[in-house]
């Protein structure tokens, strides 16, 4: 067998081969990142060996720095592997005593990991095309983030500019309400609008739910109201308003294309009460292959989710914290999912209602569900079977 290690970098990738003997082939050497640099790794491989089945290529998960040669060598059809950055440094600390970390180091320490077959999973073409969904769930997230952000600066805007306005609607992040403020960012504005304009402006903007009575009633209180007079703050309303607008319709396109995504997946996952297109996306997303993990637990783990352990002679810890060391976007999925199911699912309802029961606070209820549905979820990825409720 032959063995490739290679630490990837924004501008160049550090490579190191060796065989199953332990001959260096190619010791340390450097590739630009591009693809010279990707037609110069190849050859070496080519050279040495007939067989591609015979080789096997590793490299650290570096985001997007690595897309490029990934994609590459599994267009070549090698067996590569993707290693988690924290599993390799650990891996050269238990090789040596001394900090030497360096790229050319590392090359080799990634050969070294996995010529010694530490359980490591290939990553399969289904992984990488994966990344794609994998791209659009975390860019809808970051949107939804700036989204939140720009939700809290309306509210606080509001308080300077009309605070009475809050308690007169449902909500202040609806359509009537924005097409309100977009015209009229003031209270001192919607005092002085025709009543006519104002009554139209909210029948249109609500699709007929306001009328006339809404409009009267939000131009007293504006008459009325202790709020301030700023154009400055006025004029940031209005353009807060636009952007979350635009960001509306960019979180909706890039929610048609998950669901596109999804279609094709046809994921059992989306069987389960409770998970939409959006949270089934963003689970499958960020586990990727199922076939890389040999049990639900090893999901957990990736999840971060699993408890920490600490034992020392005769001393165990008592309490043990979740690790929260994985993947921050599976395990925000997963939590946020486990709400919705165990208020869908009577067999997740009562499973949290148990353990709240038996004295265990909200959030450590919800973790012990949220284990409960990573079970079901890979249960039913491994067997592609549809959720059956055990009520």
């Amino acid at each position: 067998m032959i063995y490739v290690g290679i630490d990837v970098a924004k501008d160049k990738h550090d490579c190191f081969i060796t065989n199953s003997d332990g001959e260096v082939l190619f010791n340390a050497f450097t590739i630009p990142n591009n693809r010279e640099g990707f037609d110069t790794l190849f050859q070496r491989i080519e050279s040495i060996s007939d067989d591609l089945d015979n080789v096997k290529v590793g490299l650290e998960a570096t985001g997007h720095y690595s897309y490029n040669l990934l994609g590459f060598l599994l267009d070549k059809g090698l067996t590569t592997f993707v290693i988690n950055p924290l599993h390799t440094n650990l891996y050269r600390k238990s090789l040596s005593l001394r900090k030497t970390k360096t790229d050319k180091v590392d090359s080799r320490t990634i050969a070294a990991m996995i010529m010694s077959d530490m359980n490591l999973k290939s990553y399969s073409d289904t992984s990488y095309h994966n990344e794609e969904l994998k791209s659009l769930t975390r860019y809808r997230f970051d949107k939804v983030k700036q989204r939140a952000k720009l939700k809290q600066s309306i509210s606080r805007l509001v308080t300077i500019l009309f605070p009475e306005l809050e308690k007169l609607v449902p909500t202040l992040h609806m359509a009537s309400v924005y097409a309100l403020l977009s015209e009229f960012p003031s209270a001192s504005s919607i005092a002085a609008a025709h009543l006519t304009r104002l009554t139209n402006l909210l029948s249109e903007s609500s699709k007929g739910r306001y009328g006339k009575d809404t409009a009267t009633m939000f131009r007293e209180a504006a008459r009325a109201s202790i709020g301030s007079y700023i154009p400055a703050k006025s004029l940031e309303l209005k353009h807060t308003i636009k952007l979350i607008q635009e960001l509306d319709a960019e979180i909706e396109e890039i929610e048609s294309e998950i669901k596109s995504i999804m279609d094709k997946i046809d994921s059992p996952i989306l069987t389960i009460p409770g998970i939409s297109y959006r949270m089934g996306a963003m689970i499958l997303a960020e586990i990727g292959d199922f076939n890389r993990f040999r049990s639900a637990d090893k999901i957990l783990a990736y999840a971060g989710m699993s408890p920490s352990t600490y034992q020392s002679g005769q001393l165990d810890n008592c309490y043990s914290h979740m690790e929260k060391r994985g993947s921050r976007y599976l395990r925000y999925a997963l939590y946020n999912a486990t709400k919705y199911v165990c208020h869908w699912d009577e067999t997740f309802g009562a499973y949290l209602a148990k353990k709240r029961a038996e004295g265990k606070h909200y959030n450590v209820a919800l973790s012990h569900a949220t284990k409960k549905l990573v079970r079901t979820i890979y249960a039913m990825e491994k067997s592609r079977k549809p959720y059956i409720s055990a009520s």
